[in-house]
């Protein structure tokens, strides 16, 4: 009644030509980041990010080693976070490996990548929209982590778009964070602390009621 064996064989080989590629269709952005990355035995090497996707990266170590396919190894990059994976080859001065990750975390890593790409496209270091002035008064503000930490910090710049923000802390890129009464996204880390790019582009008033 459903068709012969053969059909639904082929039936099935049609489908899966059609969705196999769609899940290696992960942009992949060439970006050069340095990082360190673990392997099984625990041993941690520096390293510098050649490429990535969602589905996988390449890795360039600043010291030679071997990597046997199939050897789990877990690499932190600064603007992308903890990612884990398994080597797939390994090429002349660096590896590739594939990222192992929920459907969420692989989600998130690729909003990560959104924003690196984009970063690069609008050129400069940090791929601003808005110009950054002093903060117009105070420039000690409240800061609440996503764990519900609440800490106090100093506000460096800020603009309608964004701000950053000078603490010890350093959340994961990606998370929500609430400064003052805005809610903003972590979008990079650098010396003092971190920037963020709030939820909704705020105007001058706003600034100036939060931060005056």
């Amino acid at each position: 009644m459903h068709g012969s064996p053969s059909t639904f064989a082929r039936r099935s080989h049609g489908l899966l030509s059609r969705v196999a590629p769609d899940r290696r269709r992960h942009k992949r952005i060439v970006v050069e980041l340095l990082g360190r990355f673990m392997r099984e035995n625990k041993q941690e090497y520096p390293c510098k990010l050649i490429d990535i996707s969602a589905g996988g990266a390449a890795i360039r170590p600043m010291a030679a080693v071997a990597m046997g396919p199939g050897e789990r190894i877990v690499a932190y990059f600064d603007q992308v976070g903890g990612i884990e994976g398994t080597v797939a080859r390994q090429f002349e001065g660096g590896f590739a490996f594939k990222i192992v990750a929920t459907q969420h975390r692989r989600e998130k890593l690729a909003d990560k990548l959104t924003w690196l790409a984009n970063r690069s496209e609008l050129g400069g270091a940090e791929g601003r929209r808005h110009d950054r002035i002093a903060p117009p008064g105070n420039a000690l503000q409240s800061l609440e982590l996503a764990e519900g930490i609440k800490l106090t910090c100093r506000v460096l710049d800020i603009s309608i778009s964004g701000a950053s923000i000078g603490t010890p802390a350093r959340p994961e890129i990606g998370t929500e964070v609430t400064l003052g009464k805005l809610r903003a996204r972590v979008m990079r880390h650098h010396a003092q602390g971190f920037g963020v790019q709030f939820i909704d582009n705020q105007n001058q008033d706003t600034l100036r009621r939060h931060f005056g």
